[in-house]
């Protein structure tokens, strides 16, 4: 059996008893957590290079058909967008997130002011 050095013990030692006041007072806070989409998936590879993109669409702006390199789900912060892909138009407003299959697709602001979503890309790396 290997014994730990003091220091590391030490420094365990406070972690642990440094985190555990927060971990108590995450418990008792009125923390309100919602799941706003879940989506199982198989990823076609096991290196995906992830990001996390901020678009603002100014008022009226459409784009042309595009598509995105990957799949992932999007978070509209705020704005009403009208999505179309794959056959299918949806409307989503501040608040609601939505999974983009990574097809071809169109995205307009169809409210009067800028909307703005985030997207969260999961791409193969290439």
């Amino acid at each position: 059996m290997s014994k730990i050095p003091a220091s590391i013990a030490l420094t365990l030692t406070t972690l642990f008893s440094v985190n555990t006041p927060t971990a108590f007072a995450q418990e008792q806070t009125n923390l309100n957590r919602s799941v706003l989409l879940e989506k199982k998936l198989e990823l076609p590879s096991p290196n995906i290079n992830a990001k996390m993109i901020r678009v603002v669409f100014p008022s009226a702006f459409k784009t042309p058909w595009h598509s995105h390199e990957g799949p992932g789900p999007r978070y509209v912060v705020k704005g009403q967008l009208k999505v179309t892909e794959g056959g299918n138009t949806n409307t989503y407003s501040a608040g609601q997130a939505f999974w983009e299959s990574g097809e071809l697709m169109a995205v307009e602001n169809v409210g009067s002011d800028a909307a703005e979503v985030i997207i969260f890309e999961l791409a193969p790396v290439k």
